[in-house]
C-alpha cells in the first residue's frame, strides 16, 4: 500500500504515532503544484484501486479551511474519505478538537460541497473497538408511522413509514410535533 502524509499545516514540530507510520512515501507541508503532481503520480501508480491513501496531519478545525482542502483534494484527485478522531493516546489531548466541533464541520460540508468530497467522521474507539462513524443527528423521530428528520440546514420533514411492523426503528429522540411547522 503506497500512502502518502500531506501536513496541512507549516512548521509543526509535533510527532505522533499517526505521523510515524511505516510505508509512507512522501511528505509535504502545503498543496503545491510539486504536492498536486505526487498526488497524480499515486493517482497513476497503476496500483489496485483502493490501495492508495493520503493521510492528511495537522488539519485545523475550521469550516473554510476543511471546505477549501476537501475541494482541492478532490482536484488532485484525491476523495477525502475520514475525518479521524484520533486514539486516546497518552498526552495527545493538547492535539484533539472536540467531537462537536467535527460533527459541525461534516455538517457545513453538506449541502454546501459534492458528496463525493464529504468525508465520513469517524472516532477510533478506545480499548480496541475500531473505527465508529459518527453523524449529526438528522433522525429526530421514528415510529411505525412516520420518520421526522431534518436537513442539513436544520429544516424538519415528516416522511411517512410503510408501517411494517417487522422493522427496526431508530432511537427515539426529543421530539415535538410544532418543529414541524416553525
Amino acid at each position: 500500500m503506497a500512502t502518502l502524509l500531506f501536513s496541512a499545516t507549516r512548521g509543526s514540530t509535533n510527532s505522533c504515532r499517526v505521523c510515524e507510520r511505516s510505508g509512507i512515501s512522501s511528505f509535504s507541508r502545503e498543496l503545491t503544484i510539486e504536492v498536486k503532481e505526487a498526488l497524480e503520480r499515486l493517482a497513476n501508480a497503476g496500483i489496485p484501486l483502493g490501495n492508495q491513501s493520503v493521510l492528511l496531519a495537522g488539519v485545523n478545525d475550521d469550516l473554510e479551511t476543511m471546505k477549501t482542502l476537501v475541494h482541492k483534494l478532490l482536484m488532485c484527485r484525491v476523495r477525502p474519505y475520514y475525518i479521524y478522531q484520533c486514539d486516546l493516546i497518552n498526552g495527545s489531548s493538547h492535539l484533539r478538537t472536540s467531537v462537536a466541533k467535527g460533527i459541525e464541520i461534516i455538517e457545513g460540508l453538506r449541502g454546501h460541497t459534492t458528496g463525493y468530497a464529504v468525508p465520513q467522521f469517524v472516532i477510533d474507539a478506545p480499548g480496541g473497538g475500531g473505527k465508529v462513524p459518527i453523524n449529526p443527528g438528522y433522525i429526530l423521530y421514528h415510529d411505525n408511522e412516520k420518520i421526522v428528520i431534518r436537513n442539513y440546514e436544520g429544516k424538519i420533514f415528516e416522511y411517512p413509514e410503510t408501517g411494517n411492523a417487522n422493522v427496526q426503528f431508530a432511537p427515539q429522540r426529543e421530539y415535538h410535533d410544532e418543529y414541524l411547522y416553525s
